[in-house]
């Protein structure tokens, strides 16, 4: 019996910020390693230059930036350990939405997504061509540590084939990679997807998930880690960045067991506040913003817009406005200065 430690990296790269996301990366691995002992960590889809990057992805010069930070990754992450990327990268049929497995200085795997959705917030037909077998030669498995692992990107896991085609492989293990945003009861829609999948398969499943705000998208992470039977073996909170650390008990190759915390996710309206707060943190600190002003008037309105901002930026960077005529009742100003008194 030997056990493999993994740790899925549940983080809010920015989009476009390729040396940034870069840095993330090595930081995040160097701390998975020291702090936890991790052979293997996982990175979410397209970590290395953010999600969605829509149009910058037609930009020649954005593609082969991607190109220099593989290059420095292969360099820089250590040799002895594996470290799961997202990214894009251009094959002869196109440009295409890949993992890539790093291991002994170099980039030594790599799989193309092939369900691409196009549906919703979705445009990824409109960037990049879906993968197939034949974008791996090597084989579709991946030896991981001595375990030969299975590779899938987001919308892959929505199609049972991939993970049945994993099973018939010879997989132990699948490992999926997300960028999911969410809306209201996302999270109970993904960990039963995960169940029918194991159950399906009799395979374990690692999901790692974004989280963090993007213009209209918010991810909520919820990384998670599924047993054979579909049980969850790891959970990661909600709107936050985390290393989830799950440890995976093999034998012959196999895995027969896993271990990890497993966070409690918030009831619907906490859920709902905290996407709220979590978008417009991201949305005033990804553009540079220093602080928000808000119109208050004393209704219930712009009282939940005060207290979402104050929650979310701090008081500090908060400015109250109230601009009473003589149409304002007194009761309104009453309320607005007692508001924000209240949030100071």
């Amino acid at each position: 019996m030997s056990t493999l430690t993994l740790a899925l990296a549940q983080c809010n790269p920015l989009v476009g910020d390729i040396d940034g996301n870069t840095e993330l990366i090595i930081r995040l691995v160097t701390q998975a390693c020291e702090e936890h002992g991790a052979e293997v960590v996982v990175f979410p889809e397209l970590v290395l230059t953010g999600y969605p990057p829509e149009d910058l992805l037609l930009r020649p010069g954005f593609v082969e930036q991607v190109e220099v930070a593989l290059a420095r990754l292969a360099h820089i992450l250590p040799a002895d350990r594996w470290v799961v990327v997202g990214y894009p990268r251009r094959r002869s049929a196109g440009l295409m939405n890949m993992a890539g497995v790093f291991h002994g200085g170099e980039l030594m795997f790599e799989y193309a997504k092939r369900a691409l959705p196009n549906y919703q917030v979705f445009d990824e037909r409109r960037y990049f061509v879906p993968g197939s077998q034949d974008d791996t030669p090597g084989g579709t498995l991946c030896d991981i540590a001595g375990l030969p692992v299975a590779l899938s990107i987001c919308e892959d896991l929505w199609e049972p084939e991939r993970c049945l085609e994993a099973a018939v492989a010879g997989a132990a293990l699948i490992i999926n990679l997300n960028a999911s945003p969410f809306h209201v009861g996302k999270q109970a829609e993904r960990l039963a997807l995960l169940r029918r999948r194991a159950l399906a398969t009799g395979l374990p499943l690692a999901y790692v998930n974004l989280v963090g705000g993007q213009d209209e998208l918010v991810f909520d992470g919820g990384s998670s880690v599924v047993d054979a039977a579909g049980r969850p073996c790891a959970v990661a909170s909600a709107f936050v960045d985390c290393l989830q650390v799950v440890r995976f008990e093999c034998k012959a190759g196999m895995v027969v067991s896993a271990m990890g915390e497993i966070a409690s996710w918030p009831e619907e309206d906490e859920e709902i506040y905290a996407a709220l707060c979590c978008g417009l943190r991201d949305y005033v600190a990804k553009n540079g913003f220093r602080g928000v002003v808000v119109g208050l008037s004393g209704g219930i309105d712009s009282a939940l817009t005060l207290a979402i901002a104050a929650d979310a930026l701090g008081s500090e960077r908060v400015e109250a406005v109230l601009m009473p005529s003589r149409y304002t009742a007194d009761i309104s100003i009453e309320d607005a200065v007692a508001e924000a008194e209240a949030l100071g």
